[in-house]
């Protein structure tokens, strides 16, 4: 879906020949062609005779590859595991499809908002936050993501910072220890905690979180998403780590 964002934001709507069944922004995204997942169909990718196949690495099997390459159908992989990679594979892409001058702007313009939220947020104490992105088993995020380095920018601490993978499992043991002061869950029809498996954290009553209420939920679709639309979960991320800064401000 991010890729998706990326085209539709520099301007390619007419290009786009097919997307994943995932893709749901803009709107018009649900009317193209979908492709599949998790497991895209090759025949379906190929009907649609492409000059450009686009995919995140998560999305783009070994063996699906192989079979594009044989076919000499250009493949392109999107793994950005940076806030400044997202910026540059934008721009990568915008010149790749000859939309440089939309998709310079388009990152500028990230570029300068993201600068303007973390000057604002400079000074501000770090509260603890744990993202988790999946509870059985318990995975969160970690400083080789680009979503650490959100919530760093939104001025938090990443709970799981000492971690070394990008999406490490946890134990709970682990979560113990570390007591982060936030606890926060992804909603989503994509990647979304159920409301219930959310509520079951509640049971860890010696948690900083727990005992305060700060059980927050953020849009996957803005957060997870390696796109345009980051600059808006990093908004919501602010909002849940510094409720005291003005929310207009946030917006200029």
């Amino acid at each position: 879906p991010s890729v998706t964002e990326i085209l539709f934001a520099i301007g390619l709507n007419e290009e786009i020949v097919g997307v994943t069944e995932f893709c749901d922004f803009p709107p018009e995204a649900l009317t193209k062609p979908k492709v599949g997942y998790a497991t895209p169909n090759l025949e379906s990718i190929v009907g649609l005779q492409p000059q450009l196949v686009l995919a995140p690495r998560s999305f783009l099997r070994v063996d699906l590859l192989n079979k594009l390459e044989q076919l000499k159908i250009p493949t392109f992989i999107f793994d950005p595991h940076t806030v400044e990679d997202i910026f540059a594979h934008i721009q990568l892409l915008g010149r790749m499809v000859g939309h440089a001058e939309e998709a310079n702007a388009q990152a500028a313009l990230m570029r300068k908002q993201l600068s303007h939220l973390s000057h604002r947020l400079a000074d501000l104490p770090r509260p603890s936050l744990l993202y988790v992105l999946n509870s059985e088993p318990l995975i969160t995020v970690g400083p080789g993501s680009f979503i650490h380095r959100l919530i760093e920018l939104a001025g938090g601490r990443n709970a799981a910072d000492q971690t070394s993978a990008p999406y490490p499992r946890l134990t709970m043991e682990e979560v113990l220890r570390q007591n982060p002061d936030i606890l926060l869950f992804p909603t989503g029809r994509q990647e979304g905690i159920p409301q219930s498996e959310q509520d079951s954290w509640k049971r860890w009553t010696t948690l900083s979180a727990v005992q305060h209420g700060k059980l927050f939920q953020v849009d996957s679709d803005l957060l997870n998403r390696p796109g345009p639309r980051i600059i808006e979960g990093l908004k919501q991320l602010v909002k849940i780590l510094h409720p005291e800064v003005n929310q207009d401000d946030m917006s200029n």
